[in-house]
């Protein structure tokens, strides 16, 4: 029998090992890691930075010269001339050309060096979006991530008095038949077991869902294996010092990315302004080339003597003076002004965004932390007035009705105290954020 019993647990520890294996345990910087290597998103704004980046180059390049070859062939007939007042029968004609010719730009009112310019500015700038992009993605993950912690702290809580009511009934049960209590106190109590049956059933389905989002916010597929990492959250929960609004706003000023962005695009804005002026200027152009030709009129001259003697460089500088453009110009200046005094806007207004979601970020991690001490206290004195309660249901000093009162106010004083304190965690680290300090979980 022994044995039996030993190889019994050996098999049930085998199978436990095994299903430990199936599990996939992920923690947060593992979630972000995966999440940011599968997002959508990344990828475009990635593959945006390789577009401006192309234009830069383009852009820099258009200072080169130019080389183009041409071939030209003509067909056609003709009359000779015979007299002043006739001429002879058509005949057929031919000829054929060839060149090479190439220009470049001298100056062009420094049109291109601000659209140089302009180009290096729109790749930095996005570069900054694409931090941004990532850090957006990164505070989702983060408040998933904790839903599913806090789903898990609310099955636990479940499971934990649904154990505690389970011993109860059974205690009951003996009472009763010893005619301690009514059955109506059995009953009182049986009911009481069912509506946490019931609640251990919602909070699990919520962590399913908690799971689901997580796992799809990941573009992960949905498994039945995948688990996460509960970290020590109470560690976490340490008070923050620096809260004052002001300081943490001028410093997340010199970092954050959609800052940094918009930055970028008031200097771009305003180069617009100079490249519209440009075509006010002259411009300046070198141009150089060679062409040859032959011609089947010359039939007593071999093709290719006609192509060598025919041979035709030139270099000439063309100098082009805007004078009238319809007022093109004109628009294009105006535009370009108000699309800067636009730009400019939208810098102040990310400016004052970024200023509220600071002082709103205090106030939350203030506000919580207010109410997590609340929670606290409220719930270490409902717990000791329900421990009080258990001890006289179970000497009979009580009715069921008072004890399930208390036990009621006790779950109820549970959760606030589980809400308030995922809340002021999630506050907190949002806090972290505006500081500059990566998101994570870790001490």
């Amino acid at each position: 029998m022994k044995c039996k019993i030993c190889i019994l647990i050996m098999v049930l520890q085998t199978f436990a090992l095994a299903t430990f294996a199936q599990k996939q345990y992920w923690s947060l910087d593992s979630c972000i890691t995966y999440a940011l290597d599968k997002s959508v998103s990344i990828q475009k704004s990635q593959l945006s930075i390789q577009t401006n980046e192309e234009n830069y180059k383009q852009s820099k390049d258009e200072r080169l010269p130019s080389l183009q070859a041409f071939v030209s062939h003509n067909s056609g007939l003709s009359r000779d001339l015979i007299s002043s007042t006739s001429y002879g029968t058509l005949v057929g004609t031919s000829s054929t050309s060839y060149g090479l010719n190439t220009d470049v730009t001298l100056f062009n009112g420094f049109k291109m060096k601000n659209q140089i310019e302009q180009q290096g500015l729109n790749v930095e700038a996005g570069k900054y979006y694409l931090q941004y992009v990532v850090e957006s993605l990164e505070l989702n993950i983060l408040n998933a991530y904790m839903q599913v912690l806090y789903s898990i702290d609310e099955v636990n809580n479940a499971e934990e008095q649904l154990v505690a009511t389970n011993e109860q009934l059974r205690l009951a049960a003996e009472r009763k038949e010893l005619g301690l209590i009514s059955k109506a106190d059995y009953l009182q109590i049986k009911s009481e077991l069912a509506t946490e049956k019931l609640t251990l059933a919602n909070a699990q389905s919520s962590l399913s869902i908690a799971k689901v989002n997580l796992m799809q916010l990941m573009e992960m597929p949905v498994s039945g294996n995948f688990e996460v990492i509960v970290p020590d959250v109470d560690s976490l929960l340490t008070a923050d010092a620096d809260i004052e609004p002001l300081g943490i706003y001028q410093k997340a000023l010199t970092f954050m990315p959609q800052i940094k962005q918009m930055n970028l695009n008031v200097e771009s804005a305003n180069l617009d302004e100079n490249i519209a002026k440009a075509d006010r200027l002259p411009s300046l152009t070198l141009g150089a080339g060679v062409s040859t030709a032959w011609s089947a009129e010359n039939q007593d001259i071999a093709y290719f003597d006609q192509v060598y003697n025919k041979v035709n460089p030139y270099i000439g500088l063309s100098l082009s003076i805007p004078i009238f453009s319809k007022n093109k110009v004109k628009s294009a200046i105006h535009i370009a002004k108000i699309s800067a005094q636009t730009t400019q806007c939208e810098a102040k207004e990310t400016k004052n965004e970024l200023r509220k979601e600071v002082e709103q970020a205090v106030l939350d991690v203030a506000t919580s932390q207010a109410r997590y001490d609340a929670s606290t206290e409220q719930y270490d004195a409902v717990t000791e007035s329900f421990l009080v309660a258990s001890e006289k249901f179970d000497t009979g000093l009580i009715s069921s009705t008072d004890y399930l009162t208390e036990k009621t106010k006790q779950i109820t004083a549970q959760s606030d105290l589980l809400q308030s304190k995922y809340t002021l965690l999630f506050s907190l680290k949002i806090l972290d954020y505006y500081k500059g300090i990566p998101i994570s979980l870790s001490k």
